[in-house]
């Protein structure tokens, strides 16, 4: 990850990136605002902001976009990822602990041996 501006170094992890977040939103008294409804509704904003730059391609894979369509679909991203943790972070929720939990459970919902190449639903199969 590139330098973060004024923060004096790399941003290296999730609760580095939490901390930045946090900073950003005391300097400008938004704490008030982000209440977990506040913050699922803008994410799930951000969200469709990011599908709209993938409107009416084909695929949206990268040869289809050009530059102005990727610098669009890198701050989405980021947007997303700001509201995530910022989102977590006001839900106690830590993600890092969240993601591998979740990824055991799919582990057992979906076997390698078993779904390899079939896109289908767990329920499904």
């Amino acid at each position: 990850m590139d330098n973060a501006g004024d923060t004096g170094g790399r941003i290296d992890s999730l609760v580095e990136l939490r901390e930045l977040i946090r900073g950003f939103v005391a300097e400008r008294d938004w704490d008030q605002f982000h209440t977990p409804k506040n913050l699922a509704m803008a994410l799930s904003v951000e969200v469709a902001e990011l599908v709209e730059h993938y409107q009416w391609l084909p695929s949206g894979a990268d040869a289809e976009l050009d530059d102005k369509k990727r610098a669009g679909i890198r701050h989405e991203m980021a947007d997303i990822l700001v509201y995530l943790i910022r989102l977590a972070d006001k839900s106690g929720v830590d993600l890092r602990a969240a993601v591998l939990e979740k990824m055991q459970l799919n582990r057992e919902k979906y076997p390698a041996e078993r779904v390899r190449g079939d896109a289908r639903k767990y329920s499904e199969y």
